[in-house]
């Protein structure tokens, strides 16, 4: 499989749970004003409902995003979609919730696949237990969207059982892999490296631990490795990360990433 995902050249310009910053993060309106922003890369996250439907959330409980405290693996899809995903979503600090009562809703995997057919997905699977790999690359493959989406998982296990079922799918890195990693260059970049994964998706800094810098970006390469730094939302921060020759930056504003990119690009 020729993946279109990892076709057009780079910088990666991605739209972090969609426009974020403008609308409820990871749901329709999120993503549809990403899109329309002009960025080609959707970034989102999963897990699945009680009845086996993968759907696009990032937390663990709806609460954050829909008020509700419960879990999104204890609600039935039909329990979660009557929910509101736009109730909590403020932009002005809780002065004004333009989106509550409006309809918008959890949506599911599929749904954002079938929406938004020329959009390269980045789907991070959130659930650990109950295993959700399978569910999603089912669902992946039902949509006939193998070719445009890359699997990311942060825990090492969920990113195994990833790997076990998800074919040519292409995948980002775990924890573990990233720690990997960063002892190799620690080494000076010596001896056998051959990473499972085809990216880097990585915060600039880690607590105290700077992640990103020339001399990473130069070891990532060497390795045949992209790096996608999130989350990025400072113009002068794009501007800095595209210079050093990051190969994808993951933005809660895609309008500013679009306008940045396009200035130096």
């Amino acid at each position: 499989m020729n993946s279109v995902y990892l076709c057009p050249p780079a910088p990666r310009l991605f739209a972090h749970r969609g426009a974020s910053a403008a609308s409820p993060e990871n749901t329709l309106p999120a993503f549809r004003s990403a899109v329309a922003a002009g960025l080609p890369y959707l970034e989102m996250d999963v897990w699945s409902t009680a009845d086996g439907v993968v759907v696009v959330h990032h937390d663990e409980t709806a609460l954050r995003l829909c008020g509700d405290p419960r879990r999104i693996s204890d609600l039935s899809l039909a329990e979660l979609q009557n929910l509101d995903a736009g109730h909590t979503f403020s932009p002005d600090g809780g002065r004004s919730h333009p989106f509550r009562g409006r309809g918008v809703i959890v949506p599911t995997l599929r749904q954002v696949l079938d929406a938004f057919p020329k959009a390269r997905c980045n789907i991070e699977i959130k659930q650990a237990e109950p295993a959700a790999e399978e569910l999603t690359v089912a669902t992946i493959r039902e949509a006939e969207a193998e070719e445009r989406v890359l699997l990311a998982a942060e825990q090492d296990a969920v990113m195994k059982r990833i790997r076990e079922c998800c074919g040519e799918i292409p995948t980002s890195f775990s924890r573990g892999e990233v720690a990997a990693f960063l002892e190799w260059i620690q080494g000076g970049c010596l001896g056998s490296y051959r990473p499972e994964g085809v990216a880097l998706q990585i915060p600039e800094v880690f607590g105290t631990t700077r992640l990103v810098s020339p001399e990473t970006i130069r070891a990532a390469h060497r390795a045949g490795l992209e790096v996608h730094v999130w989350t990025v939302n400072e113009a002068q921060d794009m501007e800095r990360l595209l210079g050093w020759g990051v190969d994808g930056l993951m933005s809660d504003h895609p309008e500013l990433l679009a306008a940045t990119a396009g200035k130096i690009l």
